[in-house]
């Protein structure tokens, strides 16, 4: 082979190599397509929409808001949100207007809204009804207002926020936390495809919380070289928590993946009569 065929065969290989690194981004985000739930999206819109600059770290509030009765933005989190809205329809009308119109005409709010530095801006002009559904979706999800009825899932909703189970899995374990190194990028929620393949029984829940993983990934050989070199991995529980537990937030994931709590879509829409929020009539 000749010096210069040599050369037009490295240049090949290198420009080979090259296209495959630029594309690969995008081949992996279509193979591996994020597993995306409305409330996920609802949290990325809040933080595009500056949300969280005045409603504190993920909602979690904070703020200082000077001549408000409360002193500091409201969160969204701690179930909060019960002392200033009575149902869905009132996120929305907050989100796009700052306010409900019930509190918009009560001249007495008016005159605490003007005495605050800070004031809920008005989304209507910037929204589409689609992003205001997502939003309203991680709002209620980040409420902690939606429980279950069953006892032991009840028991399960205290354990899962002792153990800050949603700082990785997302508000109401709707997922999408990022993660390098792992299989997708990001960890996994607790509904959708994702959840469907990483526990497929009562068994495989157990293990992923008692051991912080399962054989039937550990033991694989891709599987396994993805678990080790992930940046967050899912802690082992089982000298943390107790059995009784175990089986509560087993009961807890296991509601939360049903689904029966999720309010459907519109202005007119009425939640369901398991996990009904708190406060909605």
């Amino acid at each position: 082979m000749t010096i210069r065929r040599l050369v037009v065969v490295v240049l090949a290989v290198l420009g080979a190599f090259e296209t495959a690194w630029l594309v690969y981004p995008q081949i992996r985000r279509r193979v591996l397509a994020l597993e995306e739930e409305p409330v996920e999206r609802g949290h990325r819109l809040a933080a595009e929409l500056a949300c969280f600059a005045c409603h504190g770290p993920d909602g979690g509030g904070g703020t200082k808001n000077p001549g408000s009765e409360e002193e500091t933005v409201p969160a969204f989190t701690e179930q909060t949100q019960m002392m200033y809205v009575k149902n869905a329809d009132d996120l929305r009308e907050y989100i796009l207007d700052g306010a409900p119109r019930r509190k918009r005409e009560d001249p007495d709010y008016r005159a605490k809204m003007e005495a605050a530095a800070l004031h809920m801006p008005a989304y209507r002009d910037f929204v589409t009804a689609a992003q205001v559904e997502d939003l309203v979706a991680y709002l209620r999800a980040a409420s902690d207002q939606i429980i279950p009825e069953e006892e032991l899932a009840v028991r399960g909703t205290d354990v899962a926020r002792e153990h800050d189970c949603f700082a990785c899995h997302g508000a109401l374990g709707a997922g999408g936390i990022k993660n390098p190194g792992s299989f997708k990028g990001y960890i996994p929620s607790f509904w959708g495809a994702d959840f469907d393949e990483l526990v497929q029984n009562d068994e495989e829940l157990r293990l992923w919380i008692t051991k912080g993983q399962i054989p039937r990934i550990a033991d694989h050989p891709i599987g396994s070289r993805f678990l080790k070199r992930q940046a967050v991995k899912m802690p082992a529980y089982e000298r943390f928590i107790p059995e009784p537990d175990i089986r509560a937030l087993m009961a807890y994931v296991r509601w939360i993946r049903a689904g029966s709590w999720r309010p459907l879509a519109g202005p007119d829409a009425k939640p369901p009569e398991h996990g009904k929020p708190k406060g909605e009539g």
